[in-house]
């Protein structure tokens, strides 16, 4: 296998955007309020951002805690004000009360991105029905990327899911990218980048120090030379343990 995998780190500002940078990574995931699981970052958080790094950044667009929209017409109003700040890709990702795709608020949202490239977060791991909610969103415009650990566990209660999608790569539904993140671990990159999965997600275990603390340069190194080497290595990052599924 020779095609780089993509690492994606988590930011919560411009200090975090710099060292994941420094360190290997390819694109960041703009969030605010890790408390809540990672929710929309501030106008000027991203601007800020933009002018630090010079990789991609995918600026989440989530208005409180959980999977439902809430209030769609806000989020279409941040969605414009980013857009205008010069945010060109995005994550979402909601639910219907049934556990399937809100599809009402997912087009509205996506609508006002016009094309940009998005990422459906891990609302899927939270649904009714994962191969039902790929092809309910399979035609919609931009998505390019879905972020999962294959549970709301983790991955490694997940890891079957994710190599039975992994391996139906460009069926129906599942021409998109495949990116695990959620309880990731080094030891877990073999088989996925066996199952030639080429994309991976990282929050915590790019900060030893935990939350409070920045984003450590070296910690994503250790993912990027992992990834370059196509071997992962037990034991390196936050715990060479089963860990909580939070990104």
């Amino acid at each position: 296998m020779t095609t780089r995998a993509l690492l994606e780190v988590i930011a919560l500002g411009a200090e975090d955007a710099v060292a994941a940078q420094a360190g290997g990574a390819d694109r960041l995931e703009l969030v605010t309020d890790m408390e809540a699981d990672g929710l929309t970052p501030a106008v000027a958080t991203f601007v800020g951002v933009r002018t630090a790094v010079d990789i991609p950044v995918r600026v989440m667009l989530r208005l409180a805690d959980g999977f439902a929209a809430g209030d769609v017409d806000a989020l279409v109003r941040v969605a414009c004000d980013l857009r205008a700040a010069g945010a060109e890709e995005f994550v979402l990702g909601f639910l219907g009360e049934d556990g399937g795709a809100d599809l009402d608020a997912v087009e509205r949202v996506v609508a006002e991105l016009d094309g940009c490239p998005w990422t459906f977060h891990r609302a899927i791991d939270r649904a009714a029905d994962r191969d039902a909610l790929r092809k309910q969103l399979a035609d919609l415009p931009g998505l390019d990327t879905y972020l999962t650990a294959g549970s709301k566990r983790g991955v490694d209660d997940g890891l079957p899911v994710l190599l039975t999608e992994a391996a139906r790569s460009g069926d129906p539904g599942y021409t998109q990218r495949l990116m695990i993140g959620g309880g990731l671990r080094l030891d877990h990159v073999p088989r996925l980048r066996a199952a030639r999965v080429d994309a991976f997600h990282i929050g915590g275990a790019g900060r030893p120090a935990g939350w409070a603390a920045p984003v450590d340069a070296d910690a994503v190194r250790r993912w990027r030379t992992a990834l370059d080497a196509h071997v992962g290595r037990a034991g390196i990052g936050t715990s060479g343990r089963p860990g909580p599924t939070r990104r």
